[in-house]
């Protein structure tokens, strides 16, 4: 899975979230755009304060859909179309298994209360 995770990631998420999952530049800056440049996916950026419920719905149908706001203005595209579920997994897998073990566990209790939320 991770491997495959690796791959897709390579090739359909580094061009903008970066080889290394650095991000790019100035990624907490509108552009002359209005739009937000794409963040790193390293301990660095806010990746690992989401659940992976929105992460997963920010692939699968883009910000603007996963956040509920339909003017929102972003250049990360909707990958539903063309990754399967399994394969948005194998990503957010790899990219979790580049971030250190504390970080993880952060995620982790992150998913938790998401899942808590949602029983309520």
């Amino acid at each position: 899975m991770l491997k495959q995770g690796a791959l897709i990631y390579q090739a359909r998420c580094a061009g903008c979230h970066g080889v290394k999952l650095e991000g790019q530049a100035n990624w907490r800056e509108r552009g002359t755009d209005g739009r937000l440049p794409a963040p790193p996916h390293d301990e660095s950026g806010h990746t690992w304060h989401h659940p992976d419920d929105v992460l997963i719905q920010i692939t699968k149908v883009g910000v603007a859909k996963a956040v509920d706001m339909p003017d929102y203005a972003t250049n990360m595209p909707a990958f539903g179309d063309s990754l399967s579920d399994a394969d948005i997994l194998a990503v957010l897998s790899w990219i979790k298994s580049q971030w250190s073990q504390e970080t993880r566990r952060h995620h982790d209790d992150i998913n938790r209360q998401a899942v808590l939320r949602s029983q309520r």
